[in-house]
């Protein structure tokens, strides 16, 4: 049985009034979704912001159709939760939610990667702060588009239903996004070769 169906299985029965079957499903995804809604909201409150999005999940749950994936549907909550906890507390997302091996997820592997020298590392700390500034520093719309697609994985339809907008936005955002991550970066990537000349 694949993730999908399992999921579609669960979410049957526990809209038949067996509690254990949203036991699991909670089971399945909180890891995922307390990672997630880290990236908004901290680690700190990332545990209370998940378990809230669960509660909401619960509680919608007889409304849920089946439209889309069962989880595209909870990480649609969960960002939403996420969302209203920062509005609610009047207060920006943590910037240590990012670190150098996402940094990587951006296609500067090789630069990151190859080198050890003290000074590489400097420069791979400055590209981590450089990266987790950029992000940070998005509007939400870009930052949700390129944290659900280069951190969380999700393909652009995932991504599509979950921001309820079309695949055309979401591919538009992750471009704008990638596009302002590489123009921060494309300074500190050519550093190396102007200190050795």
């Amino acid at each position: 049985m694949t993730e999908e169906l399992l999921d579609e299985e669960l979410v049957r029965r526990a809209q038949d009034g067996q509690p254990r079957a949203f036991d699991l499903l909670v089971m399945r995804h909180q890891a995922k979704v307390v990672q997630l809604v880290s990236r908004f909201v901290g680690e700190g409150d990332a545990p209370d912001v998940a378990q809230e999005a669960f509660i909401k999940a619960y509680r919608a749950l007889p409304k849920f159709k089946g439209d889309s994936a069962f989880y595209t549907w909870l990480y649609r909550i969960a960002i939403n939760t996420a969302k209203n906890q920062l509005v609610s507390r009047k207060r920006r997302p943590q910037a240590q939610d990012i670190d150098a091996q996402d940094a990587e997820l951006y296609g500067h592997t090789e630069q990151m990667s190859d080198i050890d020298t003290p000074e590489a590392q400097l420069l791979t700390g400055e590209i981590q702060q450089a990266v987790i500034n950029a992000i940070d520093e998005l509007p939400p719309d870009l930052k949700q588009a390129i944290t659900l697609r280069e951190l969380e994985g999700l393909s652009y339809e995932e991504i599509a239903e979950a921001m309820d907008c079309p695949i055309g936005t979401v591919r538009s955002r992750i471009f704008r996004a990638r596009a302002v991550v590489d123009e921060v970066l494309a300074p500190l990537i050519d550093k190396p070769s102007q200190r050795s000349g």
